[in-house]
């Protein structure tokens, strides 16, 4: 009886300690998840306690799942952010970094070609024009003659495949086409096509 009263004086007071009984499994996964903070085990487990207060979490309920989807939803927002991104940087390469590059690229060819150097002109002040913000329908020689290129293999394969087509003249039913062409050829073509 004695004995029990020491006891119960120690566990009085803001400092006093009491026994939880949990499994050897469970304690020593808790020693060593405290071990990582550098913390006493009270300290880990009154923090864990109080985290799941504040944020109102059931470890054993609905609460993982609402912190999964959530995590999930902002992942989604910010994928669709980067790809938002990546978007309007390949709106500006095409719109103006790549047609800056082939101008000056133009020039350069030109300057090269001409072998003479550039005479130094006096600049001269002009007055603001803002016709230059309205979109013209011009393309690059260099894109003009690689669209005119891809243009003739085009053409080129379709005479190709147009000189592989037979008439087929059946005993009974309607006449009918029929193209002479390897099926690796038939594969290649459907994806050169899409």
């Amino acid at each position: 009886m004695e004995k029990q009263k020491t006891n119960d004086s120690k566990k009085k007071g803001p400092g006093g300690y009491s026994n939880i009984t949990v499994k050897k499994e469970t304690a020593t996964r808790f020693r060593s998840y405290s071990k990582k903070f550098n913390k006493s085990h009270s300290e880990v487990l009154g923090g864990m306690v109080q985290y799941f207060r504040e944020n109102s979490i059931d470890p054993f309920g609905e609460g993982t799942k609402i912190i999964l989807e959530s995590i999930k939803k902002l992942e989604r927002q910010m994928m669709k952010k980067f790809d938002r991104l990546i978007a309007i940087i390949k709106n500006m390469e095409k719109t103006s970094i790549r047609p800056t590059y082939e101008m000056m690229l133009i020039l350069y060819e030109a300057y090269v070609k001409d072998g003479r150097k550039p005479r130094r002109e006096p600049v001269q002040i002009q007055e603001e024009r803002m016709d230059f913000l309205e979109p013209k329908n011009t393309v690059p020689k260099t894109e003009h003659d690689r669209m005119l290129q891809e243009f003739n293999e085009y053409k080129k394969r379709c005479n190709e495949i147009l000189n592989n087509v037979e008439k087929v003249e059946p005993m009974m039913g309607k006449p009918y086409l029929k193209i002479n062409m390897g099926i690796g050829d038939f594969e290649s073509l459907k994806y050169q096509l899409k």
